[in-house]
């Protein structure tokens, strides 16, 4: 299973979808294809915006640093942040903003709890780079790495709810001590 399988399965058949970060807009054409579910992507990298584009995906050109008051309360049914949570400066107040729009989220990022990231700071003394994290410290487009317990922490604060977790490992789910095993986290939530 694909953080991608994951995210179509936790969509309802027909949903209004925003996709923050959208980077080529694979996912939302994989929704309108799999779920019939429409949707619009917000994306800032010009290549990107032109991929979107070319794969017939509606598109937007924002930084989502500056929120999303383009969009009116509760006009999408899902608002998915998939892999960008650790490139947002304010994460709280992006949070508070897709269930503003949304009736509920997704979110996924790199766990950066996982053993093996863990191993690579205690014994190789550097900063981990991995699949899910693939950047040298200086040139990494990341600001705030994050733990699953950290996420949850900051759901707990804000006094969200988890409707579904899940973490992911080689394309395979991890039940136990996920914040240990799971490279990748995954969290629907709503307010």
């Amino acid at each position: 299973m694909t953080e991608a399988d994951a995210i179509v399965a936790w969509v309802a058949p027909g949903a209004r979808v925003l996709d923050l970060g959208c980077g080529d807009g694979a996912l939302l054409r994989r929704l309108w294809e799999e779920k019939r579910a429409p949707g619009y992507g917000v994306e800032i990298d010009d290549a990107h915006v032109l991929e979107c584009l070319k794969n017939d995906v509606n598109v937007l050109q924002m930084d989502l640093e500056d929120g999303l008051a383009a969009f009116a309360d509760r006009s999408f049914d899902c608002v998915i942040l998939s892999e960008t949570l650790q490139a947002i400066r304010r994460q709280e107040a992006l949070l508070r903003e897709m269930l503003r729009v949304g009736r509920e989220a997704i979110v996924s990022f790199p766990n950066f709890g996982y053993w093996r990231l863990r191993l690579q700071i205690a014994f190789g003394g550097r900063m981990p780079v991995s699949p899910e994290l693939p950047y040298a410290w200086y040139e990494t487009p990341n600001v705030h790495h994050c733990t699953i317990a950290d996420f949850e922490a900051l759901v707990a604060k804000l006094g969200l709810r988890v409707l579904e977790r899940l973490a992911l490992t080689g394309g395979r789910r991890v039940r136990a001590a996920p914040n240990l095993l799971g490279a990748t986290a995954l969290y629907r939530i709503s307010a």
